[in-house]
């Protein structure tokens, strides 16, 4: 079977049915941190930043919560697809093009809650481009907002080859994920990443293939990093299962680490 070369980012649907499957629970656990790590109360509408939005699943689903939301995200096909999932639930959203490392605000708006989950954040590779977008983020919250950032960490010690597999299905669409990560490169801060997407459409069947690099950061490299911006504190810890009920240390205990940083001052 032919492999396509590709940039997945450029098919929002293929992305979006892979990571669209936890969007009510990524939700409800963005809305309890507010509660439980800030002044917000239970209920409030939010002003909400969304950094690579992406296909604009968390966008929805915050919007249908009432709150107010804001996102940005380096790919035009993503915010188009973004734009056209909220027409007909007549929701808006600000958008707009940007990058991680020097994004600009359309407005002068300030935001209770900022977020960026599933490790995007690592394709930033560069120190100085993490630590200005961090200091960016910082600037666009209100005293007392958070900025909520899910990161899968690296083990510098575990020389084998990783994957993962993920499957989901949409309205007759069956899309295959399968992501290969080689081992790090601890000198150059680099890990490479293949992702292939199976996918299946009117009984047809082809393979789509991205292959990338992520900035690696273990637990104290996280912290290095978060020390240079006095800024936003680390107030609390978590992991992929989203559970505002058990919080964990910033450490390399686990991987998919969720850090709650909260702007002071």
């Amino acid at each position: 079977m032919l492999t396509q070369q590709a940039d997945w980012y450029d098919t929002p649907l293929y992305y979006d049915i892979i990571f669209d499957q936890d969007t009510a629970k990524e939700a409800a656990f963005l809305e309890a941190l507010t509660v439980k790590h800030s002044d917000a109360v239970s209920g409030q509408a939010l002003r909400i930043l969304e950094p690579a939005c992406g296909s604009g699943r968390l966008i929805t689903e915050l919007a249908l919560h009432g709150h107010q939301v804001s996102g940005f995200d380096l790919n035009e096909h993503m915010l188009e697809y973004t734009r056209e999932r909220l027409k007909p639930k007549h929701l808006k959203a600000a958008l707009w093009q940007g990058r991680m490392e020097d994004f600009a605000l359309p407005s002068s708006q300030s935001f209770d809650l900022a977020h960026c989950l599933v490790s995007t954040f690592k394709y930033v590779l560069e120190e100085g481009g993490a630590l200005s977008h961090l200091q960016r983020v910082a600037s666009s919250l209100r005293p007392g907002g958070l900025y909520v950032i899910g990161v899968h960490l690296t083990d510098y010690a575990n020389e084998r080859e990783q994957h993962e597999r993920w499957v989901g299905e949409r309205d007759g669409v069956q899309i295959i994920c399968n992501t290969h990560t080689w081992p790090p490169d601890r000198q150059a801060r680099r890990e490479a990443l293949r992702t292939r997407l199976r996918i299946t459409r009117d009984e047809k069947t082809t393979v789509q293939e991205t292959r990338w690099q992520f900035r690696t950061y273990n637990a104290a490299e996280m912290k290095r990093l978060l020390k240079k911006v006095p800024a936003l504190t680390c107030v609390a810890c978590y992991d992929f299962t989203y559970d505002i009920a058990s919080p964990r240390e910033l450490d390399d205990s686990y991987e998919d680490i969720v850090l709650v940083l909260r702007k002071e001052g």
